[in-house]
């Protein structure tokens, strides 16, 4: 399984936590940017900011989660939303923290994972640090290190094998 990007939204629509992992390149793969789909020849869309990637990330979870809950009723929930390159995976806290994960196709639901990664790591590190903000105002995000590492290591060891 291959991770791409986590990132943590705050009850504001902040983002308050990103971290990307760039993919192993494959040995059977002999240029080393063959996973982003485009045919050679064909030019490479101009990169975006790591600011704008996780407002569309937000805005696509915003969207589908209002969409599923007006098609399905208030108990229905969204949990995952896969395209042909990439599936991504939501878990919403009772704060209204919203914790994205986005992997390869392949990947199982990880919902329970997320769910982890918030009462083990978040709510251990963040909540309980006393010098951690309450509020992140104007997109001040995690700043704690050992919740960063802690989110290293946890993808590094049950996710990445």
């Amino acid at each position: 399984m291959v991770v791409y990007s986590f990132y943590i939204f705050d009850r504001h629509a902040e983002c308050i936590y990103k971290k990307k992992w760039t993919p192993r390149p494959s040995s059977t793969s002999s240029k080393p940017n063959q996973y982003d789909g485009l045919p050679e020849g064909v030019p490479h869309p101009k990169a975006l900011s790591a600011e704008d990637d996780a407002k569309l990330v937000f805005g696509t979870i915003f969207s589908l989660r209002n969409m599923v809950r007006k098609l399905g009723g208030p108990d229905d929930n969204f949990e995952t939303y896969r395209t042909g390159h990439y599936k991504l995976h939501y878990y919403e806290t009772p704060t209204s923290l919203k914790f994205v994960m986005v992997t390869d196709t392949k990947t199982n639901n990880l919902r329970i994972v997320l769910h982890q990664i918030y009462v083990s790591l978040y709510v251990e590190y963040v909540v309980k640090n006393p010098l951690s903000p309450i509020e992140h105002p104007g997109g001040v995000g995690v700043d704690c290190e050992m919740f960063e590492l802690g989110v290293e290591q946890f993808v590094n060891a049950s996710l990445m094998t």
